[in-house]
């Protein structure tokens, strides 16, 4: 049984409400230190709600606990930055004091030249790349991230969640993933959280593979009580 300090975050009973609509009802679940969370589930299912809730950003009943001295990073599904008259190395010192090489570097983009590139001019990959590096430049010890994949081509996905299976490794960082990809829940989560404004799926990554289980998180839906520190 893990004990109370293996855990970075421990939700109980969130709810969320938006104009009178429920949008996430009685959601409870824990994440130990250095795993990753996917969260999958149908459009609408209050997955980006949650990360704005666990962001404080939205009001909400019920109790969200991280642990002490928690420093988040965020990337967002959708930026609009096509129109911003902006360059990587601009955007990029948006914060602390950048080091541009090992920030690069993380992400795996060697060509330096891209510092000076406009935002808008970015391969879908290289912006997403740029993105994840902006929200690692505070040194973060947990990831937020909102389909990291968005605007990037198939053949380039999994290169991007092999970078950041590796930096969640060796910076030991805590991940929290959103993705509607089955295939790379099995390989890169530890956990699995499936939201339909309630938990219909919590437990080990590996259980997305069963027809029974993708039943449960895609069709009608379900609500299970989740058991602290189950998963």
């Amino acid at each position: 049984m893990a004990e109370s300090n293996d855990y970075i975050l421990k939700v109980s009973n969130l709810t969320v409400k938006l104009q009178n609509q429920v949008i996430l009802d009685n959601i409870s679940f824990n994440v130990k230190k250095g795993t990753t969370l996917a969260i999958l589930g149908p459009n609408g299912a209050g997955k980006s709600v949650l990360f704005r809730t666990l962001l404080n950003l939205i009001p909400h009943t019920g109790t969200i606990e991280w642990t002490e001295k928690v420093k988040i990073g965020y990337v967002p599904q959708n930026v609009a930055i096509s129109d911003v008259p902006m360059s990587v190395k601009e955007f990029l010192s948006m914060g602390d004091k950048v080091d541009f090489e090992r920030a690069l570097s993380m992400v795996r983009l060697n060509d330096k030249s891209v510092l000076n590139k406009r935002l808008g001019v970015l391969s879908g990959g290289q912006l997403r790349r740029i993105l994840i590096a902006w929200a690692l430049n505070d040194k973060p010890n947990v990831l937020l991230l909102d389909e990291p994949t968005t605007g990037v081509d198939m053949d380039s996905e999994e290169p991007i969640y092999l970078m950041l299976n590796d930096i969640k490794k060796t910076q030991k960082i805590t991940t929290f993933l959103i993705t509607h990809n089955i295939h790379l829940v099995q390989e890169y989560a530890d956990n699995l959280l499936a939201l339909n404004k309630c938990v219909t799926f919590y437990g080990r990554s590996e259980e997305i593979a069963k027809p029974s289980a993708q039943r449960i998180i895609y069709g009608e839906p379900v609500c299970v009580e989740t058991l602290k520190g189950e998963a």
